[in-house]
């Protein structure tokens, strides 16, 4: 019988987390996952598991093709989760994109109407801003607020904003590409380590995002939600909700407002979640949650073997 356990939270990775043949070995072993994708494809009459193991990385990071591809893979690397134990996380978490699996993962939000309202979501992101008038930037080794006070300073009647607070000293920044690149050379003048420009083709949770969160808004509508059946702590405000308007408006407002990743991993931790599972491709969120939280067991599945590490360690900490 599963259990919900309270000191465990699974975090779902968004965007910038995609990579050409991800997921391959973990299909090879769990027929699951190309079940989970062929799914997918039904939704968007196209091969889903085509592109992300055989088509070009410039074709799976145009946004509208991300989405539902890392949708597909956080969901599919937690089935085979469920099909392997009976281990469950009584919190989840999704950075960006990240949050609508961990909506999937929670039944709050059908896998069908998962996999089109990102495929949607992505397409009003690129439609919203053309490819090149935005841009976005981490900026590493900074605090937050001399970040926020950059871009106040250097937008110049343009839209440049610090969108993403990943983890101490590592900010993104989104907005008009040039204010993005005033942002970061003043960033790098005050002492900044590294001011990197993302290989991205929209400026997300900034202002430029006010018309695709409208029209985001108006597909959300058609979208039936369910009260998540874990607690889930949402970008935009770190706080769980169970009515399906409020949750609908906090993605509406999570497009147009920064990510508070920090603030959202430390809530968790101080309601006594000692034990984080990164669910999906790669391990980005492993490496933040680890510099928000350091004192918490950090865990990363996506392969079979980090799988088997992971139900290890975790049905030790709970006893099966």
């Amino acid at each position: 019988m599963s259990e919900q356990n309270y000191n465990l939270a699974f975090v779902f990775p968004g965007q910038g987390s995609q990579s050409v043949g991800m997921l391959s070995e973990l299909a090879g072993a769990f027929p699951l996952v190309k079940q989970v994708f062929e799914q997918a494809s039904d939704c968007l009459a196209f091969d889903l598991w085509k592109l992300v193991q055989q088509g070009a990385i410039e074709d799976l990071n145009q946004t509208h093709n991300t989405q539902p591809a890392m949708l597909a893979a956080g969901v599919a690397m937690w089935r085979v989760w469920c099909e392997q134990t009976d281990v469950r996380p009584g919190w989840m978490a999704g950075h960006s994109l990240g949050e609508y699996s961990a909506l999937v993962c929670s039944e709050a939000i059908s896998f069908e109407d998962g996999v089109s309202l990102v495929a949607e979501r992505g397409r009003l992101m690129q439609e919203a801003v053309p490819v090149g008038v935005g841009a976005m930037a981490a900026i590493i080794g900074l605090e937050d607020h001399v970040v926020v006070k950059i871009c106040a300073d250097n937008a110049e009647n343009e839209v440049v904003s610090a969108v993403n607070f990943n983890a101490p000293g590592q900010v993104v920044i989104a907005g008009h590409a040039d204010a993005v690149v005033r942002a970061m050379a003043a960033a790098k003048a005050t002492g900044a380590k590294r001011a990197l420009k993302l290989p991205v083709s929209v400026p997300s949770h900034c202002a430029l995002m006010m018309s695709a969160a409208e029209n985001l808004a108006e597909t959300l509508k058609g979208i039936h939600i369910d009260i998540p059946n874990k607690t889930i702590i949402h970008n935009v405000d770190v706080a769980s909700h169970n009515a399906a308007e409020v949750i609908r408006n906090a993605l509406k407002e999570q497009l147009f407002k920064p990510v508070r990743w920090v603030d959202g991993i430390k809530y968790m931790h101080d309601q006594n979640v000692v034990n984080f599972v990164e669910c999906g491709p790669g391990k980005v969120l492993m490496g933040l949650n680890r510099r928000i939280v350091k004192q918490a067991n950090h865990m990363t599945m996506y392969d079979p073997t980090t799988l088997e590490k992971t139900i290890d360690q975790l049905s030790g900490a709970f006893d099966g």
